[in-house]
């Protein structure tokens, strides 16, 4: 069976606007997504929309898997001569709440005019006619379909920045790839380095008359040989550069994944630093974790 086409990398963040409208209503969403640990929804419906939360948040669930989302759907009238208007009895509850918060609470900053207003609007979105069940379940089921389509573009815009993110992705993991190959080139060297500075030091302390066999002396200093071996670490490194890419060129959700990944290339690059006893070994350790770290920033964008 053939292997289908990888799924692109997304990236966390996007927006996104759509509208409609029939014979009564105009109505808009608008989607905005920015990074995310997990999958976190806030969602602003007019009165008398409530019931569209719960397909909302499916509908989104459905389609992402990381990233703060805030979706707004804005209603209007679409019926000639609508307008806003002030209801009044309500105007006048908050008025008489709005003086009783000021007498008990001094402190306060008096309420202004159009901060009360902005409470107490209303739209004539609807006739005087009520509206039956199947005319309202017609109405969100086209409210939920313009939804529909702003989560697709959305998830388009996400796809496209996504395409960007990943070749920068590559560009660091290359930069790694490089620094490891290079650290490995030094690396060959440095336990030659180290017998060469223990032999001297070793007939130093023979020379010296301490009291140390030359049995004792010869396992210290393979133990020094072994802890400076930097084989396992540097083939850490790019076993964990290239399941990284592996993981890129597969596509998909995969920032948890990359974000471990890179848990772990920190890890092998602060080891190898610590182990080094050479200054240009040493300074390459500091380039690769500065390499790590850069694309640790990028991968916090992935979906």
């Amino acid at each position: 069976m053939s292997k289908g086409k990888p799924v692109p990398v997304s990236s966390m963040t996007g927006f996104a606007r759509a509208q409609d409208r029939d014979d009564r209503l105009a109505w808009s969403w608008e989607v905005r997504s920015v990074n995310g640990k997990g999958l976190d929804l806030r969602i602003r419906l007019p009165s008398g929309f409530d019931s569209l939360e719960a397909p909302v948040r499916q509908r989104v669930s459905a389609r992402f898997r990381r990233g703060n989302f805030n979706l707004v759907l804005d209603v209007q009238s679409a019926a000639p001569g609508a307008e806003a208007r002030v209801d009044p009895a309500l105007l006048e509850r908050v008025l008489v709440l709005a003086q009783n918060l000021a007498t008990r609470h001094p402190e306060l900053r008096p309420a202004s005019i159009d901060g009360l207003l902005s409470l107490c609007w209303m739209r004539d979105t609807e006739s005087a006619e009520p509206l039956d069940a199947d005319t309202l379940a017609a109405r969100d089921d086209a409210i939920l379909a313009t939804l529909d389509r702003a989560l697709a573009a959305l998830d388009d815009m996400r796809r496209t920045e996504g395409a960007v993110l990943a070749a920068t992705l590559r560009g660091h993991l290359d930069r790694i790839v490089d620094l490891t190959s290079r650290a490995e080139r030094l690396a060959a060297a440095q336990p030659a380095a180290i017998r060469a500075r223990l032999r001297r030091q070793v007939q130093e302390v023979l020379d010296a008359g301490a009291g140390l066999s030359e049995e004792r002396l010869a396992q210290e200093v393979a133990l020094l040989a072994a802890k400076a071996d930097l084989r396992e670490e540097l083939d850490r490194l790019l076993a964990h550069g290239e399941a990284a890419r592996a993981l890129i060129d597969g596509g998909g959700p995969i920032g948890r994944k990359l974000d471990f990944l890179c848990q772990e290339l920190n890890r092998e690059s602060n080891t190898l630093c610590a182990k080094s006893s050479d200054v240009d070994l040493t300074r390459l350790g500091l380039d690769l974790k500065a390499a790590v770290e850069q694309l640790r920033e990028q991968v916090q964008n992935v979906e």
